[in-house]
């Protein structure tokens, strides 16, 4: 089989979740996170954005109503990767997190992002993150991109906001 490359200009559209409670999900990602609520159809589904697009994220309990979360050790979805315009963005959503009380399960410094890690009510794995620009991600000799992960110093993060 020869190897497909995809238009240069493609991207990935949404995500759409099985959630075993709409409204629990609501109040995740549209009261704690911030998404705007684009549409509904009645309990069964809700169609989330940010910035007004169509839809970033569905969610819908068509199969999944009162469903128990996946076991951890099996394959399915890791994460959503939601991406914040900046470093300071990053630092706001954080500390919203953080005055919520809600409990990250990891922070990250890539090279090329930081990044926040939670999951939602569901046990579905989300990423809050912001990307470096361009000319400072970290390269091999070769030229390659140097992704890698270390640790995040999350207070250093808040001092965004004091800016």
């Amino acid at each position: 089989m020869d190897n497909y490359k995809l238009p240069e200009n493609t991207r990935i559209g949404h995500v759409h979740l099985k959630v075993a409670d709409l409204q629990r999900s609501l109040d995740f990602y549209h009261k704690l996170l911030g998404f705007e609520i684009i549409t509904t159809m009645g309990d069964q589904a809700a169609f989330i954005s940010a910035g007004g697009y169509h839809h970033h994220i569905g969610l819908n309990t068509w199969h999944s109503k009162n469903g128990p979360q996946p076991p951890k050790n099996s394959t399915g979805l890791y994460h959503t990767a939601i991406l914040y315009p900046t470093r300071k963005d990053l630092a706001r959503i954080l500390k919203r997190l953080m005055d919520e009380g809600q409990q990250l399960t990891g922070a990250a410094d890539h090279g090329v992002s930081e990044a926040l890690y939670l999951n939602d009510p569901d046990g579905n794995g989300v990423e809050l993150y912001w990307d470096r620009p361009r000319a400072d991600w970290p390269k091999e000799s070769d030229g390659n991109i140097k992704m890698y992960t270390k640790f995040l110093n999350l207070q250093d993060l808040l001092k965004e906001l004091d800016h």
